[in-house]
């Protein structure tokens, strides 16, 4: 038997498409809901079906910025065989990403035990919603917004990219978030942060969803629970982009660090009574 049932993907596969690109923790939230549906959130059926639904986001990412996508991809591809098309920002860009990109896979392999052992605890996830909550406040208020997109460099890049290590260990601390908070810090507008964030996710979150994969169906999680989260995690997330590229574009990220104290408050609440196990 799945240990996931098709409504309970129905759900969770919401849940992340909301949640997965907005700084407020995905992980975090699924693991609530999960201990609110009584799912074990330790179980590698569920830690898998959790990776791998994030594919319909990542998809999501691709559909709605595929013009982009196709223009940095090809602007690597000519850049591999011109030498004069190397100079060319897409061209360096697309292998900032690619480096970018290695620190977080060779963390998400050599602490794997404790990313889906001790550091799986809801107790982290609260902790880190608040803690990653000042962060990103700190972020937003000191940085200078000065910075396009345009002027993102491989240091930029490798920062931010790194920054999504936080996330990786701490779940809670959201990865948008703490992408976000970096490309702040380094005085990027809100927008080209979260542009930023985007580019570096896609990478990243393809690979876990993938790497995921063969376990998630291994142990139990279910060929059609997956099928009907990753879509219902595509279809959301593509509406969660949209809003969010909206919204950033007008408004500073205090709505978000208002929210994530108050979700890390009220579930040390639960933890706490024992309406929620860690």
């Amino acid at each position: 038997m799945s240990a996931i049932s098709i409504g309970q993907a129905i759900v969770l596969g919401a849940v992340e498409g909301v949640t997965e690109f907005l700084p407020v923790s995905s992980t975090g939230h699924l693991k609530i809901v999960e201990g609110l549906m009584g799912i074990p959130v330790d179980d590698d059926a569920v830690i898998g079906f959790s990776a791998v639904i994030q594919v319909g986001a990542i998809a999501a990412v691709l559909v709605y910025f595929s013009k982009d996508i196709a223009r940095i991809v090809s602007a690597w591809a000519r850049g591999l065989r011109d030498r004069e098309e190397r100079y060319h920002h897409d061209y360096k860009f697309a292998w900032w990403v690619i480096f970018a990109t290695i620190p977080i896979v060779l963390v998400g392999l050599a602490a794997k035990p404790l990313i889906k052992g001790p550091l799986a605890s809801l107790w982290v996830v609260a902790g880190s919603l608040i803690v990653g909550s000042g962060v990103m406040w700190w972020a937003d208020r000191t940085g200078r917004h000065k910075r396009g997109e345009d002027d993102t460099s491989f240091k930029d890049a490798m920062l931010v990219g790194g920054s999504q290590i936080l996330a990786l260990l701490f779940p809670g601390f959201s990865r948008s978030g703490a992408t976000m908070s970096t490309a702040l810090m380094l005085d990027l507008d809100r927008v080209a942060a979260t542009r930023l964030s985007f580019s570096l996710g896609i990478p990243a979150l393809t690979g876990a969803g993938l790497y995921e994969l063969k376990d998630a169906l291994g142990t139990g999680a279910g060929a059609a629970p997956l099928a009907v989260g990753t879509l219902v995690s595509f279809v959301v997330a593509y509406a969660s982009i949209a809003w969010l590229l909206k919204f950033v574009a007008k408004h500073t990220f205090n709505a978000f660090v208002i929210y994530r104290i108050v979700v890390g408050v009220l579930l040390f609440g639960l933890l706490g009574t024992g309406v929620l196990h860690s």
